[in-house]
């Protein structure tokens, strides 16, 4: 992996996906096809061979989006790094999920030209804010689906949710019941999430971006029924039997414009946001090694 990640071109990407384009879903039709449009120009412009999965929800032609950088070693393994590119009706989207769009674009970028041992695919899915979420045809169920029907070695799913906004200030961050007598009451981390059985992949990816970033890290492995655990595409691969762990700084835990009218451009933190992608590139170089490629992936 070479180069490094723009606080710059970060914003770039969030202020041409909710500030230009703004709300983006089924509802608006035209402005959630630019979306993909834009996702699918810049991976071209990275080099890769965009692969476009369509489908039909609510009558309108959805399109999960997906891009490969094969592994040199264990090219059957894939670690998938994905985020939704859809809003809620009536919000920009900004931070949920622009934030995750631009890393993911920014991520693809820094692989365009390594050589990981295990490969690394990257999706833009579609459909993950209501009335889709949990549902047959959010984007991600509609693509975990057919990965398992076609027997993909998904070895890990990634989901980056609401990752750009942090803060300094007492009492910006709060929990899930009881979750706030072991963890800070500072919003300035990113957090590592994953139900029980992805335990494992989750302690490895932490160790991975700890050596990687010193940007705060916090982690919980918990139960699939708490609250904001399963917000998010890797629920989707939770339900067909593969790991999963979602990255976030918390949304509605932390961020006042959580699904609102207000979550625009200039709420941010793209100083922050380019740490922590730079941090997450680091972290998948990391884990993309494949001398642990056999039965120990999936333990936990």
């Amino acid at each position: 992996m070479n180069d490094s990640v723009s606080a710059q071109q970060l914003e770039a990407h969030v202020t041409r996906l909710a500030g230009e384009i703004g709300e983006r879903n089924v509802f608006r039709p035209e402005a959630l096809a630019a979306a993909a449009r834009y996702i699918e120009e810049e991976w071209l412009r990275q080099g890769y061979e965009v692969t476009r999965l369509a489908y039909t929800a609510r009558g309108v032609e959805s399109l999960n989006l997906e891009v490969t950088r094969s592994g040199r070693r264990f090219s059957e393994q894939i670690l998938l790094v994905g985020a939704h590119y859809d809003s809620v009706r009536g919000s920009p989207g900004a931070n949920d999920n622009s934030t995750g769009v631009a890393a993911l674009l920014e991520l693809s970028r820094l692989f365009a030209r390594a050589s990981p041992e295990r490969s690394l695919r990257f999706v833009a899915f579609v459909n993950e804010e209501p009335p889709f979420f949990n549902s047959a045809s959010m984007g991600s169920m509609v693509y975990a689906r057919a990965a398992r029907e076609r027997g993909d070695d998904i070895r890990l799913a990634i989901s980056l949710e609401t990752i750009g906004y942090y803060s300094e200030e007492p009492g910006s961050q709060r929990y899930p019941p009881l979750f706030r007598y072991f963890y800070p009451d500072r919003g300035n981390f990113i957090a590592f999430v994953s139900n029980f059985r992805s335990r494992s992949w989750l302690k490895r990816a932490v160790r991975a971006f700890r050596a990687s970033s010193d940007f705060p890290l916090e982690s919980v492995a918990s139960f699939e029924f708490v609250p904001g655990i399963g917000w998010s595409d890797h629920l989707s691969f939770w339900r067909q039997g593969y790991r999963g762990l979602m990255i976030t700084d918390t949304a509605p835990y932390r961020y006042p414009h959580y699904h609102l009218p207000s979550d625009t451009p200039d709420k941010i933190d793209y100083s922050s946001l380019a740490r922590v992608t730079e941090g997450l590139g680091g972290m998948l170089t990391l884990v993309a090694q494949g001398e642990r490629s056999t039965a120990s992936d999936d333990e936990g």
